[in-house]
């Protein structure tokens, strides 16, 4: 196999990786899940390095992290102008620019023409904790609405909000009090013979019936949505679902809360996704690409929302940390200056174009989805039951990598292959990436035809 960018010398893990993993198996808790099998020295762009030389084109992006490009060298060079200055004086103790700076920026580009505040943190995680505490702050309540296959995080509360078990909940519970799974719109599973325009009735009417038999509205004081829900399978809801949740917030006095962590930023070929929906949330989480890899997430809300709390209710040691804020600037520099919008927006039609000859040519393909560059394929045992098909995504991540494409799974039962490449990505590396993943399902459907 050849190619102009993927490039795979070694077996996989190659001799330094190999000699990496066992201090890793000694040293790091088997807990800390990994995908591909090696460790990184360099990348640029697209494109990532192994400690044994082999390139390899990246379709994962961190899971999201990397819209601008590894090592963008704007963010890299605002990062190095930044150490040299300082690196972490605490917001708490003596506040820097950067950080009032960066909350402007984003208070302007947030949906709605409200004043609105920004508080920054460090993680996703924290920045939907966060999120519930102010709505609970503002609205004197304490439900919270989730949704099935939603994704939120990993601590005590984001845990209790997110609905896959395994891996991330099973045996560490008790789970946080207050939290209510409500029922997400999923049409390539809806009910046999019912039509998408019923399914999308049926849905919300779902919706209205959980708010009398599983929680009162008058006690909720937010629901949290995904606008495309992302570990749960790049699952796109209409907007006329989204605008009807909204509207029932509205209704009771519920802040809605658009999770915003893998999905902005250029992804689906907006600064937010929930501007494809044309709703306006009351609390934006922000996280991931926002940072080019540097840890930095925040909440954008309305003003009179987020200036609820009183001093020292919010924040944390390196929340909003110089760095973070320096490389979210320098992120929004590049998203205007390169125009990563409508990039999102063009890459997301190459992918699902080609997603769609895949689906054509194999029948194991039950779903091609997406918003933007936010871009899905659904694996099946068959057409009649559609059961989900995890074992050949996992063989189809694994011939990808060989070959030096790097791409993860998504989905309930795994059986999602999702894409995050960076939006920098050219198109001759996205057209070769996309290539290898074709030859990827090709390997693993004759590996299936065989057994």
């Amino acid at each position: 196999m050849s190619y102009k960018f993927a490039n795979v010398k070694t077996e996989l893990p190659g001799p330094k990786a190999k000699a990496l993993l066992e201090k890793r198996k000694q040293y790091v808790p088997k807990g800390v899940s990994n995908g591909i099998p090696t460790f990184i020295d360099h990348a640029e762009g697209a494109l990532l390095t192994d400690v044994d030389g082999n390139t390899y084109i990246d379709f994962a992006g961190a899971i999201g992290t990397i819209n601008v490009g590894h090592c963008n060298p704007e963010v890299v060079a605002a990062l190095h102008d930044q150490v040299d200055k300082y690196i972490h004086p605490g917001f708490n103790v003596m506040m820097y620019e950067p950080y009032i700076e960066l909350a402007e920026r984003l208070s302007k580009l947030a949906p709605g023409s409200d004043e609105k505040q920004v508080l920054f943190l460090n993680s996703g995680a924290e920045a939907v904790e966060n999120a519930v505490k102010i709505a609970r702050k503002y609205t004197k309540r304490q439900g919270i609405v989730t949704f099935s296959r939603g994704f939120h995080g990993r601590t005590l509360m984001t845990m209790t909000m997110t609905s896959k078990v395994r891996p991330y909940k099973f045996e560490f519970g008790p789970f946080a009090p207050e939290v209510y799974k409500a029922p997400y719109p999923y049409v390539f599973r809806r009910p046999t013979g019912m039509s998408e325009e019923a399914y999308d009735d049926f849905i919300l009417n779902e919706f209205k019936n959980f708010l009398v038999g599983d929680v009162a509205p008058e006690t909720v004081a937010a629901v949290v949505m995904e606008p495309v829900q992302g570990e749960g399978g790049f699952i796109v809801p209409t907007p006329k679902f989204v605008r009807g949740v909204a509207e029932l917030c509205k209704q009771y006095g519920i802040l809605f809360v658009a999770d915003e962590i893998q999905t902005g930023f250029g992804r689906t070929g907006k600064y937010f996704a929930i501007d494809h929906f044309g709703v306006i949330p009351d609390l934006i989480t922000v996280s991931k690409s926002l940072g080019a890899g540097v840890p930095i997430s925040g909440v954008i809300g309305r003003r009179e929302i987020m200036d609820t709390a009183n001093p020292g209710e919010l924040g944390g040691t390196y929340a909003g940390s110089p760095l973070g804020c320096r490389a979210a600037l320098t992120v929004l520099d590049v998203i205007e200056k390169e125009k990563l919008n409508e990039r999102g927006e063009s890459i997301g039609k190459k992918v699902i174009e080609r997603f769609t000859q895949f689906a054509a040519k194999y029948d194991i393909i039950g779903d091609v989805r997406g918003l933007g560059a936010m871009c899905a394929m659904e694996f099946i045992k068959n057409k009649e039951t559609l059961e989900p098909n995890k074992e050949v995504v996992t063989s189809i991540v694994n011939e990808a990598n060989k070959r030096g494409l790097i791409t993860l799974s998504a989905g309930l039962y795994g059986n999602v292959m999702r894409v995050l490449m960076p939006l920098v990505i050219t198109d001759e590396q996205l057209e070769e990436g996309l290539n290898i993943l074709e030859e990827s399902i090709e390997a693993a459907v004759s590996v299936l035809q065989v057994q």
